[in-house]
């Protein structure tokens, strides 16, 4: 049976290709991917596949049960965009200024709904039944997933398994890991309030840059010098705003940026030490803050045994010369709160574009579309193993 679904998903490869360039062309924001949404219900109503529409906000589950008895495995796909201006010179060029699919889940939602369309073609000899899951707003927390689970998209189901599109990893290549895969990713904004005047004479303000600066700085000890350096941590502050003339000192200063970890006792510690150092820095200069820390998507842990069932599928494709293990890296998915109530696990699918080096969320970002068809034997794959497995 794997190979005829292989076959039947080579032969589909053009619709697949056509799809994802469709959503390239017509991206749409988290929280408000109405279009996206009723584009793929409209599709699994063709297939004639049953499904529902708003779960959770824009989310759509289809729902193929098959002939005969087995467990119930969800394969899930992102369909959100980025505020970003598409800079690449390409037919399938977004046509929406100022936002663009600069992570590949168009990628993702064309894999998912062709291989919905090739496993319809095989209902009669499916073991067990599959649930497509398309999510909405993973790229802004809370995320989609939360509200997702909430609604009860996971109730009746007994695995997950989920891929991104990597455009930095070479094409034929999988990584995933067995334990933790991918960060706990957190938001953080401050306001620091000084005093202003004229930059002739600073000894009579509170120099709202000069206190911002020396946060930042301060910040940066926090990983090198009290955090375990057997753990894994990063804080990046990315946005650092402050005055509006040349000749007049700030009295106030903006800091935005991002905390990334594995352990939550680190997690607490960062927070924590954040706190301090405002706390000092501002009172040593008769200054006043506001902390606003967002506390994001958790970290994407694995299931070993979920894993190993990814890693087993790979082996039957072809495409496929290199399944390896990898280090976590430090970008954060919603797909972490999926692990956090079933078995399963997220992989990386390696789909970079020769001749272009540029990763996820640029505005040249792009893919090499011929991991789509990887990426939905690995999925398929995966479920097939996972109902052999528990049979």
């Amino acid at each position: 049976m794997l190979e005829k679904i292989h076959q039947s998903i080579d032969e589909l490869y053009p619709e697949m290709v056509e799809i994802r360039r469709y959503l390239h062309q017509h991206p749409e924001l988290s929280f408000q991917e109405t279009k996206t949404a009723k584009y793929i219900a409209d599709y699994y109503e063709e297939l004639g596949i049953p499904y529902q529409t708003g779960v959770g906000g824009n989310g759509v589950i289809a729902t193929l049960k098959g002939t005969k008895p087995g467990k119930t495995v969800a394969l899930r796909a992102d369909f959100d965009a980025l505020p970003i201006q598409d800079e690449k010179d390409v037919a399938y060029k977004s046509k929406v200024p100022g936002v663009m699919h600069a992570c590949g889940h168009d990628g993702h939602t064309a894999t998912l709904l062709t291989l919905a369309k090739v496993m319809k073609k095989y209902q009669a000899e499916l073991t067990g039944t599959i649930v497509f899951l398309h999510q909405h707003a993973e790229e802004f927390a809370p995320g989609g997933a939360k509200p997702m689970i909430e609604a009860g998209a996971l109730d009746k189901v007994d695995a997950v398994f989920g891929t991104h599109l990597w455009a930095t990893v070479p094409l034929g290549v999988l990584q995933t890991s067995k334990k933790e895969f991918m960060a706990g990713a957190d938001r953080f904004e401050i306001t620091i309030q000084g005093q202003g005047g004229h930059g002739a004479y600073p000894h009579e303000t509170k120099d709202a840059i000069v206190l911002g600066a020396e946060v930042i700085t301060q910040f940066q000890q926090i990983v090198s010098r009290r955090v375990d350096p057997l753990e894994t941590a990063v804080l990046t502050t990315g946005i650092f705003q402050a005055g509006n003339a040349f000749n007049v000192i700030a009295d106030q200063a903006e800091l935005v940026g991002t905390v990334r970890y594995f352990n939550v006792d680190v997690q607490e510690l960062i927070m924590n030490e954040m706190e301090k150092i405002l706390k000092g820095v501002c009172t040593s200069n008769d200054a006043s803050y506001t902390l606003n820390y967002v506390k994001g998507y958790p970290p994407l842990i694995n299931h070993p045994e979920g894993a190993e069932i990814v890693i087993e599928a790979s082996k039957h494709i072809d495409e496929i010369q290199t399944a390896e293990e990898i280090l976590p890296v430090m970008g954060g998915e919603d797909f972490s709160y999926y692990m956090m109530e079933k078995p399963g696990a997220y992989f990386f699918t390696g789909a970079n574009k020769e001749g272009n080096p540029y990763p996820h969320h640029h505005p040249k970002f792009d893919i090499d579309e011929k991991a789509l068809p990887i990426a939905a034997k690995t999925l398929i794959g995966a479920y097939l193993e996972y109902q052999k497995g528990n049979a």
